[in-house]
């Protein structure tokens, strides 16, 4: 099993931030990438939406930096840990404009993109982007394909139901010769989707009992990525027994890879716990943590 962080200061949803992030900027979070980069964890995360309605955004959180602007950034201030959208909404985009976009990013990085991508829940920023809410599971499933076939390539080429393209220039485009695609979602069928058109599953929601019975009851394919979050913010330095439990158990429920949020009082605090959570875990760059 493998250790990321579910990056401070990109978003503020509510119960899950720190008082701290608010006043914290890129060069704070500049600091925590550098470390968590020096200290082996296997990425940073950064989600999408362009913007929340007032009402919602006091359960949801209304902060969301936009992840291209924050990974190219990070990238220039890091050389190994990877950046995963966590996620891109399929419906707000074309898949060529993520294939650029996100190619581009995979070029600037060296090759250490993943596309977390979700089909989306939220129909009043779909509305307001002018992207169809209803029927957008199959247009997202139409996305993946189309992503599938034209990642990496120069000249990509796809003909499906919503998307239809050939005769077209890319360039530049993503490096990694297989960019991961971790999708989103909390249903069967979302896992069933991302063991389809993915390489990973990004669930949420759901409680790690339920979650070990969807992972156990599938049939994953060799090196599919299971991707869950440790849970409420992990404390590595004041509770790391609470925090060692915490990913023992989310091993237990089939992860194969960890998302954790830690709770902290500054950008140095953050770093230290990034500290303590990787001697907890056995952690050290380029190998798997040992829980």
């Amino acid at each position: 099993m493998r250790l990321g962080i579910n990056s401070p200061v990109v978003t503020a949803v509510p119960g899950v931030h720190s008082p701290w992030e608010r006043a914290a900027g890129i060069e704070e979070l500049g600091a925590v990438a550098e470390t968590a980069d020096r200290l082996g964890f296997d990425h940073l995360t950064c989600s999408e939406h362009v913007a929340v309605p007032v009402d919602i955004a006091g359960q949801r959180g209304g902060t969301y930096w936009d992840p291209l602007s924050v990974f190219g950034y990070l990238a220039a201030r890091t050389d190994r840990i990877r950046f995963a959208t966590q996620v891109l909404v399929l419906g707000y985009h074309h898949p060529l404009e993520i294939a650029k976009r996100y190619g581009t990013l995979d070029r600037v990085c060296g090759g250490r993109v993943v596309l977390g991508l979700g089909v989306g829940s939220l129909e009043e920023e779909f509305q307001l982007l002018g992207a169809a809410f209803e029927g957008r599971g199959a247009i997202a499933d139409d996305a993946l394909a189309a992503l599938r076939a034209s990642l990496s390539r120069r000249e990509p080429a796809y003909h499906g139901e919503h998307f239809d393209y050939e005769g077209l220039v890319v360039e530049p485009h993503a490096v990694q010769d297989r960019v991961p695609l971790w999708i989103g979602g909390r249903t069967p069928r979302s896992l069933r989707r991302a063991v389809a058109y993915g390489d990973g599953w990004v669930p949420f929601g759901l409680p790690l009992e339920r979650l070990g019975e969807m992972v156990g009851a599938a049939s994953l394919p060799d090196g599919f990525e299971v991707v869950l979050s440790a849970g409420r913010p992990l404390d590595p330095s004041g509770d790391p027994d609470g925090a060692s439990e915490a990913l023992r158990k989310v091993s237990a429920a089939g992860a194969t890879l960890v998302s954790a949020s830690l709770t902290a009082g500054s950008a140095s605090h953050y770093a230290e716990q990034l500290e303590a959570l990787a001697a907890i875990a056995g952690l050290t760059a380029g190998a798997e943590a040992r829980v």
